[in-house]
């Protein structure tokens, strides 16, 4: 059975971004269906920005997919500090008679999708981590230039999760993890670990601050991406929609 029910860090000295954080948004990113999804997608904002951030990776990345995935579909962005309201979101939804207690059935009809940025990254390995737990299974993981805070671990992913990869860059004082693996590597395909260097091409990034250009440089261009998030847009789509017998390749 299972019940529905910060620490202090300078933003300069914390192993995540503080991106965008200074910026308002209208609106929270979501599409919530009134009774029980069919697919739930979660995303995780870094640093502490909030869950609405218009400039935000994450949050522009689940403003576009939600336009058009199947109906009944749950797409929602938390902030990293959140996760386990997520989690509770999760097994809300997964509870399909409103019980209070998740079958084996219910849990084998879970189509679940996470991703993130930075801090937000980590929190969805962290998810994944969690719902192991409960043998829920998971679709897909995504983490784009993934910080874990100390006490964390992002860089294994545990095997309820079906498929994972990971989008880093490596320069600047805060950057991310290059590598993740398969704690069983019979279960979880890892798609690819791809590096990305802004060195030469640098990303125009619209509402970043001054902080956010001096002290963080490649880490807020990963957030700003279109080419990462692109990529990670057509692994959710097509993990959506799966074709029997097809791979879901980065392109």
């Amino acid at each position: 059975m299972f019940r529905l029910a910060r620490s202090p860090f300078f933003c300069f000295v914390a192993a995540a971004s503080c991106s965008l954080s200074l910026f308002a948004a209208d609106g929270a990113v979501s599409r919530q269906p009134t009774e029980n999804a069919s697919a739930i997608v979660i995303g995780f904002a870094g640093g502490f920005v909030r869950h609405n951030n218009p400039f935000h990776g994450p949050v522009r990345l689940a403003r576009r997919i939600q336009q058009d995935l199947p109906h009944g579909t749950y797409v929602q962005v938390f902030e990293n500090r959140h996760r386990k309201t997520a989690y509770k979101t999760i097994l809300r939804l997964l509870d399909r008679d409103h019980d209070g207690v998740l079958t084996d059935e219910e849990k084998a009809q879970a189509r679940i999708i996470l991703f993130g940025h930075s801090w937000g990254a980590a929190a969805a390995v962290l998810l994944a981590r969690e719902l192991e737990q409960l043998d829920i299974p998971v679709l897909l993981t995504v983490q784009v230039d993934s910080v874990a805070k100390f006490w964390q671990h992002d860089g294994v992913i545990p095997d309820n999760v079906a498929a994972a990869v990971n989008f880093y860059q490596p320069h600047g004082f805060i950057h991310g993890r290059s590598k993740i693996r398969a704690a069983d590597p019979s279960r979880t395909q890892i798609l690819g670990n791809y590096r990305f260097d802004y060195s030469r091409a640098p990303i125009s990034c619209e509402g970043a601050t001054w902080f956010d250009r001096t002290f963080m440089g490649s880490h807020i261009e990963s957030n700003c991406d279109p080419h990462i998030w692109s990529q990670a847009e057509n692994l959710i789509r097509q993990r959506m929609e799966p074709t029997p017998g097809v791979v879901a390749a980065v392109p």
